[in-house]
């Protein structure tokens, strides 16, 4: 009975022997190992530090500071955790945590690929710098100023003083139009003009009316033109250049003008016409309603 016991607790002894033997013959690559975690701690903190110095040289966009100097972070410190594991003698651990991120990174790109795909975008528009904070812009029939910007979404105020997220990817792939790049922008007016009137004169008082405006530029190239012979009028554009988007401000400006020609109209007499429309109440067209009392007059009369 002795015996049968005794098997066991040799065993188990010569187990844990095995063990301490093994974790004394261990203690200089441990030694080693916590040595080499705290360098690649250090390593980690500093690379990511000269890494957003570089960096700051080129670009002033904070998000995309902060996104360097994580990567760069991580990276030194993953690069440490697997050469700690091979100075332990896991090499089958690092092959096996190798194999785990990999299945890990392609499960989490496909339940994120909109948000990598933002995120990504939101680094390739930080390099670009399509736009800036405070630039009015306009993307898929949203327009208003940019307020801030980070890796995901671009955040911006429409002229109704509403919040709109945007996601990157949207900006990048869509037709972003910038109304600050260039500090111009041309005003656009239409209108008709009675077809009694005198061109030449019309085309004067218009563009009197308009170079007296205050804040106009460009002044040689406002372009006026008639665009076609409309049902009750003769319909022309004004074109003229404002800076944008300072003073005055773009809709500011349309409305003075608008107020200017209307105006210069009534003092010159011209006439800026109602639409006309003709009723037809004949049957199979060709009478006008005035010939259709004459005749229920006539009728009338016969009758009587």
């Amino acid at each position: 009975m002795e015996l049968e016991i005794e098997k066991p607790l040799n065993v188990v002894f010569e187990k844990l022997e095995s063990w301490i033997d093994g974790f004394i013959a261990m203690i200089p690559n441990m030694i080693v190992a916590v040595l080499t975690f705290i360098i690649f701690l250090l390593l980690a903190k500093y690379g990511s530090k000269i890494a957003i110095k570089i960096f700051s040289k080129t670009s002033n966009n904070t998000a995309l500071k902060n996104l360097l100097s994580t990567v760069v972070h991580w990276s030194i410190l993953g690069l440490g955790v697997f050469i700690i594991l091979g100075i332990l003698g896991l090499e089958k651990a690092v092959t096996s945590l190798l194999a785990g991120v990999g299945v890990v990174g392609l499960a989490l790109g496909f339940a994120f690929q909109d948000i990598a795909a933002n995120f990504v975008s939101g680094i390739i528009l930080a390099f670009r710098k399509p736009y800036r904070i405070g630039d009015v812009i306009e993307i898929n029939d949203v327009m208003g100023k940019v307020l801030r910007t980070n890796l995901r979404v671009t955040v911006m105020e429409t002229f109704q003083g509403q919040e709109v997220f945007i996601p990157n990817k949207e900006l990048l792939q869509g037709n972003i139009v910038n109304y600050s790049s260039l500090t111009h922008r041309q005003i656009i007016i239409a209108c008709g003009i009675s077809y009694a009137e005198d061109l030449e004169e019309v085309e004067s008082v218009v563009r009197k009316a308009i170079l007296k405006l205050e804040g106009l530029i460009r002044k040689d190239d406002l372009i006026f033109d008639y665009e076609e012979f409309g049902g009750s009028s003769i319909n022309f554009y004004v074109r003229f250049w404002i800076e944008y988007p300072g003073e005055p401000g773009y809709l500011g400006m349309k409305s003075k003008a608008i107020k200017a020609i209307k105006k210069s109209f009534d003092q010159n007499n011209i006439t800026i016409p109602f639409p006309i429309r003709t009723l037809d109440f004949g049957i199979k067209g060709g009478k006008t309603l005035s010939e259709m009392e004459i005749h229920q007059a006539a009728e009338d009369a016969g009758q009587n």
